[in-house]
């Protein structure tokens, strides 16, 4: 295989295709986190395009040396919650499992970036165990949400071997992948995958992250075809970047692409206090701004919901704008204790409590 057909993975590499200036500050950004840049999101960066939302996901910037004092190593609190290795249980009804940190990316503005990446933490088999047996002794666990690292970066075999095994738990109801690997590396997705996310008992729903409408090449649309035709129902995570998504013609014409895809918009992720990222951060009144002007542009099929993790491990909560207030006397004629609803386009009217 060609220099130009592999997963760039340095950055004499970067340099090689043009991506990189020259700033000594980028072996620091390289040292805090791996680089992978696979070959079908190398081919969708735009050269020409020094401000390009691809390049700018995967591509080092010494922007990521620049540390500020509310930043943490663990933004939204895995190790508080982890009470085995690989499972992390903040809600009581589902956890995640962590099976491995690879990624065939590496997303630059990443939660975990601490913790992904070649040689990081990955269960062996005792642990992987462990994490079964930790899940199998709660009842009240009914989800567990297979993430990583990217979970489809495990053999097809290894990845429905721990299908088999969460299946088999009788109180387990659904099982949920994360996963990258259908936008940047499609050709993944194989009929070995495909036979592998099959759990004979279980729901198994697939959340692609996906973040800039361009993503969703023409293999990317395939791949969810394939998963979407073999019955996997899919839902979207998006992170709400400056830069890249961050402008409501950019989050409308993603949203559309998704459900095009048979892609369900589930979440827009507001970007977490993770160190060295605060160039992709854009405020939450920015956020809920963005939101409000994609309720009159979207149907409600195209609609995520807009979350913030609230650090420390205590979980998501939706941010998005609010359409009601208790303030009747701002129209003429208010009935006394109505609420003013506001409608999509900016309209105040009054409703009875």
């Amino acid at each position: 295989m060609s220099a130009a057909m592999q997963t760039l993975r340095t950055l004499k590499a970067l340099h090689r295709e043009g991506l990189l200036p020259v700033d000594p500050r980028l072996a620091e950004a390289a040292d805090a986190m791996a680089i992978a840049i696979t070959p079908e999101m190398l081919a969708l960066i735009d050269r020409a395009d020094p401000a390009d939302p691809i390049a700018r996901q995967f591509v080092p910037s010494a922007a990521e040396t620049e540390i500020a004092a509310n930043e943490l190593l663990d933004p939204i609190g895995d190790e508080a919650r982890s009470p085995v290795k690989g499972i992390v249980h903040r809600y009581p009804d589902r956890v995640l499992l962590k099976p491995l940190h690879v990624c065939p990316v590496y997303c630059r503005f990443c939660f975990r970036r601490e913790k992904v990446g070649p040689g990081g933490e990955a269960l062996s088999a005792s642990e992987l165990d462990a994490a079964i047996a930790y899940i199998e002794a709660r009842p009240e666990i009914w989800e567990v949400i297979l993430t990583g690292g990217d979970p489809l970066m495990l053999a097809p075999r290894r990845l429905a071997k721990l299908i088999a095994a969460l299946d088999a738990i009788d109180h387990v109801g659904v099982i949920r992948i994360h996963s990258r690997v259908p936008i940047v590396d499609p050709s993944r997705v194989t009929d070995e995958l495909l036979a592998a996310l099959k759990p004979r008992r279980t729901a198994l729903w697939f959340a692609v992250h996906c973040n800039h409408a361009r993503e969703l090449s023409v293999a990317a649309r395939a791949a969810l075809a394939r998963l979407a035709d073999a019955g996997i129902p899919l839902i979207g995570q998006t992170v709400l970047l400056a830069g890249v998504n961050d402008e409501v013609e950019t989050l409308e014409t993603l949203m559309r692409a998704l459900v095009t895809a048979r892609v369900k918009p589930y979440y827009l992720h507001h970007p977490d206090l993770v160190r060295g990222t605060g160039h992709f951060r854009v405020s939450v009144e920015r956020g809920q701004a963005l939101m409000r002007a994609l309720r009159g542009r979207l149907s409600g099929l195209a609609q995520p919901t807009y979350v913030l993790d609230v650090p420390g491990g205590h979980g998501k909560v939706p941010i998005g704008p609010g359409y009601l207030g208790d303030d009747p006397d701002a129209l003429p004629g208010a009935l006394p204790g109505a609420l003013l609803v506001e409608d999509a386009f900016g309209g105040r009217h009054r409703y009875p409590r």
